[in-house]
């Protein structure tokens, strides 16, 4: 260990023993314990104001917040951070996987980094329970795996949103999506279609989501159901934001996405928004959607608009045993729009489709698309060009025309 290793060691043991751990101390006061340190050991020994600036600011972090990753999650072209025990930590920069140059030094810092972040989100982690879901105060959302499952250490990453949520003007901006598309998915919102976002593993459909809820209108009751608080609808003063909870020690007491939705029931919700269905919570979103809750919005996991059909009847059958027929008929039923997201392969993400439920035919749910991304060129291999293109005509107009759109 060198002399400015040893020196911040020192201040660290001699700070965590200055604070007060029966009450809850602000950060102006850590600042204060740290500068007070900082301040008696330059008494013994010469220490830089260069070197005693980044020791404040090192030490604050290592002591009130998350060590090495403050860092990361203070720069916002920052976008994931994917730590893989001690061994590496890589994150995505402005679009571009890359490894950092830093990396946790044993494994009891990078658990001690853990269980902060989990204990804020009232989760608990351990060998017992390998594996949490949780978030940042700032809204980052978090995923956690433990030992035994995670076989070269304990797995953390973390996804960073944006500190102001990216709006649909954004999104046009970005090429994501056209401004033709963003003003019919806009009176499809305000007339209460219900509406599933699908797409891949960082397509953005919670992005997307959180983009679609500032159509809906101002004078509805809403409830959100996440499993850890990502969305942030604004505009709606009658919100009420729900988050699921694990279950504690002894394996008891958790709350579910499905005992959420069926919560809210009780609530008079207008419209139910849930962060994304992963199980048998489907069977409760139809239910939902099918008696009265219009423009309810979910998203899922899938591969096409049609491909999410298919993972809905099978996220159905993990809640109950039904005939295939009924499962179809509820869907055709209670969904009326899909909106597919995928990212290319040069990395930017965009609405690839946009198709309508128009029922059932011959026991098979019927799907129509009425936008469809068309790629026109590759530009030098890097860019990929195209168009979200009309392909269709809505046909269930009946809503739009309740609200007065021809």
């Amino acid at each position: 260990m060198d002399e400015r290793e040893d020196r911040f060691s020192l201040l660290k043991e001699k700070i965590i023993a200055d604070i007060d751990l029966s009450r809850d101390v602000s950060d102006e006061e850590i600042k204060d314990i740290i500068s007070d340190e900082i301040t008696k050991m330059k008494k013994d020994s010469y220490i830089s104001l260069k070197e005693a600036s980044l020791l404040q600011r090192q030490l604050f972090f290592e002591v009130r917040r998350l060590g090495i990753l403050e860092e990361l999650i203070s720069d916002p072209s920052v976008t994931e951070i994917m730590v893989n025990g001690t061994e590496a930590v890589f994150i995505e920069k402005d679009g571009r996987l890359l490894r950092w140059d830093k990396r946790f030094e044993n494994i009891e810092k990078l658990k001690d980094v853990i269980q902060q972040i989990v204990a804020k989100s009232n989760r608990v982690v351990n060998e017992a329970s390998p594996i949490v879901d949780a978030r940042l105060e700032n809204g980052s959302r978090v995923n956690v795996v433990m030992n035994p499952v995670a076989l070269n250490g304990p797995i953390l990453t973390i996804r960073r949103f944006p500190d102001d949520p990216i709006r649909m003007a954004d999104l046009i901006n970005f090429g994501s999506v056209t401004k033709e598309a963003v003003e019919f998915i806009r009176k499809l919102v305000i007339s209460g279609y219900n509406i599933f976002v699908s797409g891949g593993t960082g397509s953005g459909k919670t992005t997307f989501l959180n983009a679609m809820s500032e159509f809906i209108p101002s004078d509805e009751r809403v409830i959100t159901i996440e499993d850890s608080a990502e969305l942030q609808i604004k505009g709606v003063e009658n919100l009420v934001r729900m988050e699921t909870r694990n279950a504690n020690v002894e394996g008891a007491c958790s709350i579910s996405i499905r005992d959420l939705i069926k919560s809210s029931l009780r609530m008079r919700p207008d419209r139910i928004v849930v962060g994304e269905i992963r199980d048998g919570a489907a069977l409760d979103f139809l239910s939902a959607a099918n008696t009265g809750h219009d423009g309810s919005l979910s998203t899922g996991h899938a591969n096409s608009a049609k491909d999410m059909l298919t993972r809905i009847e099978t996220m159905v059958l993990m809640a109950m045993d039904l005939p295939l027929s009924a499962i179809r008929r509820q869907i055709a039923s209670a969904v009326d729009i899909i909106i597919h997201l995928g990212r290319l392969r040069d990395r930017t993400r965009k609405v690839l489709e946009i198709c309508e439920i128009t029922g059932m035919k011959d026991s098979e749910i019927m799907i129509e698309p009425i936008y469809r991304f068309i790629e026109t060129g590759d530009r030098n291999g890097k860019k990929v060009e195209g168009i979200l293109k009309k392909t269709g005509e809505l046909k269930n107009i009946e809503k739009l025309q309740k609200k007065g759109f021809g």
